[in-house]
């Protein structure tokens, strides 16, 4: 970690909900699909229609993107600063859309750009690519690792960096940042609450900020693994 220069990544973050809000909206085929999906994990005391809203929107067959929060560091003053924009909408394809156009100019512009993020390796990554060819969208090759050795893909895990190796061990940013001791916000919305705002409240701009605010902390992470301060407040920029 010390070897890479924080200004060459390009911090992601995805927020997602269930493609649709109940399962009895499904027809009838992706009502027999869901169940066969599930049909291994599904606890004992629970229905596939009662597991939908649990499980379905971190499964990208189920699911749709419904916010990207992008960051970078950039120094301005002798000091380092963390960008933060945010694509949300309804429409997955034009939030899909909108994040491909970023992706295709920063890489014009820097062909070094190294992904970082929380478990992006395991979720966010492989799920924005399911979703954008679903969406019969070309996927940017900047993040198309198929042919890709693993350690060849240019990506910064921090849930990898904290592993140390051991790939057994699953822990969540708002554990990491607590144990490192490392700045995080204390918003009253979590993952679990992404669908009841998205589909209840109607209230992207909340999903929004809570993804943004994740990227912060997920930089704040990256600096605790490279033995450097934090960010303070006023160096964290967010751009509309």
């Amino acid at each position: 970690m010390q070897h890479i220069n924080i200004e060459n990544l390009f911090l992601i973050d995805i927020e997602t909900v269930s493609g649709v809000e109940h399962f009895h909206l499904l027809n009838d085929e992706w009502k027999e699909l869901w169940t066969e999906k599930i049909l291994k994990s599904l606890p004992p005391d629970a229905t596939a229609e009662e597991y939908y809203p649990k499980r379905a929107a971190i499964l990208a067959e189920f699911a749709k993107v419904i916010c990207i929060s992008t960051g970078y560091f950039k120094k301005e003053n002798n000091e380092w600063q963390l960008r933060i924009k945010s694509f949300y909408s309804e429409d997955e394809r034009k939030v899909l859309e909108n994040f491909i156009t970023m992706l295709q100019q920063i890489h014009s512009r820097n062909t070094k750009w190294i992904f970082a993020g929380h478990n992006i390796k395991e979720f966010d990554i492989p799920f924005l690519s399911r979703r954008i060819l679903v969406n019969n969208m070309a996927i940017p090759s900047c993040i198309d690792f198929q042919n890709m050795k693993p350690w060849e893909t240019p990506v910064v895990d921090t849930l990898h960096l904290w592993r140390f190796g051991d790939y057994k061990h699953y822990t969540s940013l708002k554990l990491l940042s607590a144990a490192l001791g490392v700045p995080s916000p204390k918003d009253d919305i979590d993952g679990s609450k992404v669908g009841e705002v998205f589909y209840t409240e109607k209230n992207l701009q909340r999903i929004a900020t809570y993804c943004g605010k994740d990227v912060a902390t997920v930089a704040n992470v990256i600096l605790r693994f490279k033995n450097l301060p934090p960010l303070r407040e006023e160096q964290i920029i967010f751009i509309s």
